[in-house]
Order: C-alpha cells, then structure tokens, then sequence
C-alpha cells in the first residue's frame, strides 16, 4: 500500500523520482506526487489518478529541476482521493516536505492540539499533522524535530523528510512500515521496496523500527530513536533485474503465471536432498515435532486460501489437528496458546500489518512462530523465531500467482517432513510424494501450455454479473483462491462454496446460464462432488470443470471440462489453481482492465 521514494545526488531528481514510483503501481494508489527542493525552494506537484497524470503534468519531471526530491504513490485512507489529500505534505513555509505510508491512530488528538497552536489544515489525511509538527518542533536539528514526532505519535509510518535548512540531506524514518535506503556512488536512495531502485543500485540498507536514517549524496548516517548513531549492516540484492520487467508480456500477471515453473523448482530444490525433504531453517529449532498436537496457520488473503490447502494436506498426511485463522481475527479472539504450540504465519511482503500483528500475539502467549515469506530482510523475518523463504522472486501484478504457489509447496514440504516426525508416513510412500512433487514444475507447464484454450472459454463470461466456484476438501480449497482471482482482477461477482453446502441455501441462486466453475480433483469425493453438479445443471447452470486426466466420467455432466495432469491427491491444487488463474486474467484483460492494478487493491497491506 502507498508507495515512497527518495533521491539525493548529481542527477536530476525528478525523472528518477517516476521511474521508482513507476516500479511501485502494484503496491496500489489513487494518486501521486512529488517534492523537489531545487537549492532555493521545495516544488510539489501533486495529482489524482494514475503516474501518468503526473508524469505528464510535470513532462516527465523535466519542470521540477532538483537533485534532491521525494516521491509518492497513495492508496487513501483518510481523505477522498484528490490534490489536496495527495503526498508530499507540507508545513505552511514549504520549507518541509513529507511522504508517508502507514496509518497515525492519534492524528485527531494531534491534529487539535496543533490547530489551538495556530497551525491551519488544508488536507483530510493523518500526514499532514507530521508535516505540522515537524514545522513546530524544528529548531536547527531535524534529527532532534524527528524524534519528538516519533515520541509523540501513535500508530504505523515509513516517512521521507526534506528540509529546505538541509540542503544537502535526506531524512528517512520508519515504524511498522517497510523502507529501504539504497546505496549507490555519488547518489543514495530511499524506497518503500528494492524494485524502485533495483535499477540504480543492488546495495541496500534494511531500516528497522523507530530508526532514523540522514541521507547524503556520499554518506550515510543512522539513529535510534535515542538518537544514538548506529551502525548497519550492508545488503546485496541478488535478484535479477528482468524479473521486475515485463519482459515482452503485457501485464506482469501473464508473465508471473507463465514463471510458475521455475518458481517452483527454486522453492523446493533447497528443500530436497538426498531424496529426503529437509529445512536446515529448523534444524536448531526448539520445537519438538514428534510430539506436536496441533498447528495454528495465520495469513491473509490468498496466503490463507493456501494455509486452507495446508490444513487439508496436513491433517490428512500427518494426522495433527490444523487451526487456519484469518489474521485479521487471529488476535482478536483470544487464541488459546501456549508453551509447545506453533504458529505458522505466510506473508508473501512479510510486511502484512494482521500476520505481522499476529506473530506478536502468538509470541506473546509462549508459542513458536515461523514465517513463510518470499521477501528476505522484511519485518516478519526479524519478528519471527524461525523464517522459511519462498523463491517466487519479485511478484509485481498485485493478484498472486507465483508467490501462492510457492506457498503451496512449502506446505507440502512442511506436511511431509511433519508426517515423517510423527510416524505416519511409510518410506516408499515419502518417496513417492518427493517424485511427485519433482513433477510438478513439467506438470504446470502443460496446463499454461493450454492457456488459448482457456482464453476462448473466458472471453464468453466477459458480461458475466455472478459466478459460482464448487469444490470439496482440497478442492474447496482451490475453489476459494480461484473465486478471489476473479473478483479481484475482473471485478465480477465470484464466490466460492464448498459443493455439500449448496441445498443450504446457496442454490437458490443459481439460475438460467449462470456460470459454476467446479473443482474434481479428489478421487474419494468425485462421485459426490459430481451429484452436486447435477444439482446446479438442473437449475440451468452451465458447469465449466476441472479435474484429472481420465475422469472422463465428468463430460456427461459438465458443458466444458479442463483436464490437469494426473498427481498425488496432495499436490492437486498446484496444478487445478493454473486454469482459475488463467481464467481469471482472461475475463479482466478481455474487458479491457488494468489487470495488474486492480482498483482499490494494494500488492502490501500493511495497514490494518
């Protein structure tokens, strides 16, 4: 959500200021701006709507001449979006800038105290109080203005800092909310994420909670919030450059789901050694497996469609009871925790303000928490007693595919290695699951390789008002991450249910030539699941489905069937999810939406 970035150096400011911002749409915004502090005064372009309204407002940042400048992409939460309400905020001098991503909880109470002080609003966001309260604490030393703001305000911030006073400096801050400083020669950056600036620099600094960082063109400074310098350590991003490019695609979704593969093999390959699945992550782990009776999964989103998965797969392999909780719940209810208990929580940003949340809660209450997450040096990696990395890389497009699947596996890795622990598993059949799991890179191919078959089929349902997706088990679980595709890229109504659940009510709104999209993956629940549709055929519905190789049973039923290669039960979500995915873009592209920006959607939640 929101995104922020940062130039001090010899080049002008404002063109990379876009380029960064550029590479930040998939966090989700509804506006954009910049401040350019020229030598003699701050300039502030602000717009509503797409980087493009801004880029050419300002011809590509060719009319805000500066080396120095910050820049920002907002996604609204207080405040219409508009000009006015859009970032950089500023005191009423315009002697200091500031862009901001998070939430400030007591801005209301800040903002009256700052009203009886004389100061005048022109916004409705909680940003603008930080701008005014910079203005009234300053007294020659930002460093010292900074922390009293820091003391004084409740909630979450990433903050970029111009003073016209600092002519040679950068200021950047950061509570709860993700920020990165990048290091290059002569110049330095500051970004919300490592994709805005990949392309200058592979060097970067991780600021972590309540520090402080002073941004030269040469030299950088740390602080606590004790102001006390501090020293950090230097990271090198290894990611390759293309994988933030479309590379020839026309939205990143296509490119992303047509990496699946790969994505794949990189997140078990670590994992599997000498035909054995092993986490050296947990090798030093004070967490008895063998003895394990329950296992709490926490996410958000489609990381909790996968955790669902998970739960299925878990249970069934190694028989230990599986709690998976909406994040945005978790803590809410009051889990019952203690010593001995787990807590596994997914989070492709790592930066989701629930899961981050509930990794303090499970903590708290004496449980172990480990991470799976796909962005190393996030805050959910240092909160975490143990952290398992995905290797989907950067994953643009804001509707997951690749991240998602990489979960997936981790899980089923997770699931083996836990029903080896707890004896439930016989060596011929943890052989059997590690082959079919080194399959399934080769097995996703030849569903995308099916991709124009599916695009004919989607290009029907581009009218479509409701569709319905059915499953059981496993299949339920494909079914849900399958409905949020769709509604979440294409804007159609799309809920999924699971097919024993449809008599309870949900039939009565099936009706003439409404779309259900049914899920067979599951050998012992085919022939039920199969009644179901019937059910819905015989209140008009035309029934799309996807299921196993061979199951030619289902053509007598349904109007059109996608076949998936065949694999163990497990792992069927893998290769069932590629057609839902799929499907979904089609419907989104083939009505001519931004299908990598879908409106009112951020990539990072990192607000609760």
């Amino acid at each position: 959500m929101c995104g922020i970035v940062g130039y001090i150096g010899k080049k002008q400011a404002a063109p990379i200021l876009l380029d960064g911002l550029s590479k930040l749409e998939y966090r989700g915004y509804d506006s954009a701006g910049m401040a350019v502090f020229d030598g003699e005064n701050i300039k502030i372009e602000k717009t509503p709507g797409r980087l493009k309204v801004l880029e050419e407002t300002t011809h590509g940042g060719e009319l805000m001449p500066g080396m120095i400048g910050i820049g920002h992409t907002r996604w609204a939460t207080h405040g219409v979006p508009s000009t006015e309400n859009a970032h950089p905020h500023f005191n009423a001098s315009r002697s200091i800038a500031v862009v901001h991503n998070g939430i400030i909880e007591n801005y209301i109470k800040l903002k009256e105290k700052m009203i009886k002080r004389g100061y005048k609003f022109v916004s409705d966001t909680d940003t603008e109080v930080l701008a005014h309260m910079l203005d009234y604490y300053y007294k020659g030393d930002p460093v010292e203005a900074i922390i009293k703001v820091m003391h004084r305000v409740e909630g979450s911030y990433a903050l970029g800092i111009i003073f016209t006073d600092c002519p040679d400096d950068v200021f950047a801050v950061r509570k709860d909310s993700p920020l990165v400083i990048g290091k290059g020669e002569g110049e330095n950056f500051i970004a919300s994420d490592v994709p805005a600036i990949l392309k200058y620099t592979r060097n970067v600094y991780y600021i972590q909670n309540e520090e402080i960082a002073k941004i030269g063109t040469d030299k950088i400074e740390f602080f606590n919030i004790d102001a006390e310098p501090i020293e950090k350590e230097l990271h090198r991003v290894e990611w390759d450059m293309n994988a933030a490019e479309k590379g020839g695609y026309e939205f990143f979704m296509m490119k992303e789901m047509m990496e699946q593969p790969k994505v794949i093999r990189d997140t078990f390959t670590p994992h599997i050694k000498n035909n054995e699945i092993v986490f050296d992550e947990l090798k030093d782990a004070d967490i008895d497996f063998s003895k394990l009776t329950s296992l709490h999964i926490v996410a958000c989103g489609s990381a909790y469609h996968a955790g669902f998965t998970g739960k299925y797969v878990i249970e069934k392999m190694a028989r230990v009871p599986v709690y998976v909780d909406l994040a945005s719940e978790f803590r809410y209810r009051n889990p019952i925790l203690g010593e001995g208990d787990v807590v596994v929580l997914i989070s492709q940003s790592g930066e989701t303000a629930d899961t981050k949340a509930a990794i303090g809660e499970a903590k708290a209450k004496g449980a172990k928490t480990i991470a799976i997450v796909n962005a190393k040096g996030s805050s959910m990696t240092r909160e975490a007693d143990y952290t398992i990395y995905t290797e989907a890389g950067p994953e643009i497009s804001v509707a997951t595919t690749k991240a998602y699947s990489a979960q997936l596996i981790i899980l089923y890795m997770l699931a083996i290695k836990l029903a080896e622990e707890k004896g439930t598993l016989k060596e011929d059949e943890k052989k059997q699951l590690i082959s079919d799991l080194l399959r399934l890179p080769e097995q996703v191919e030849m569903v995308l390789n099916n991709k124009e078959r599916i695009q004919k089929f989607a290009n029907r349902y581009i009218a479509a008002k409701d569709i319905f997706f059915i499953g059981r088990g496993i299949d339920y679980a494909i079914a849900i991450e399958g409905a949020l595709k769709l509604k979440e890229i294409s804007y159609i109504h799309a809920e999924a249910y699971a097919a024993g659940e449809l008599k309870h009510g949900t039939i009565s709104l099936i009706e003439e030539n409404t779309l259900v999209n049914a899920v067979l993956t599951q050998e012992d629940l085919y022939d039920k699941t199969i009644s179901n549709i019937r059910e819905v055929k015989s209140r008009g519905a035309f029934v799309m489905a996807v299921t196993n190789l061979g199951h030619t049973k289902i053509e007598e039923v349904a109007d059109y069937v996608v076949y998936i290669p065949e694999t163990n039960k497990y792992f069927t979500n893998t290769l069932a999810i590629i057609p839902l995915q799929l499907f979904g873009y089609f419907v989104s592209a083939g009505k001519g939406y931004d299908v990598d920006h879908p409106r009112n959607l951020a990539k990072s939640v990192t607000v609760e």
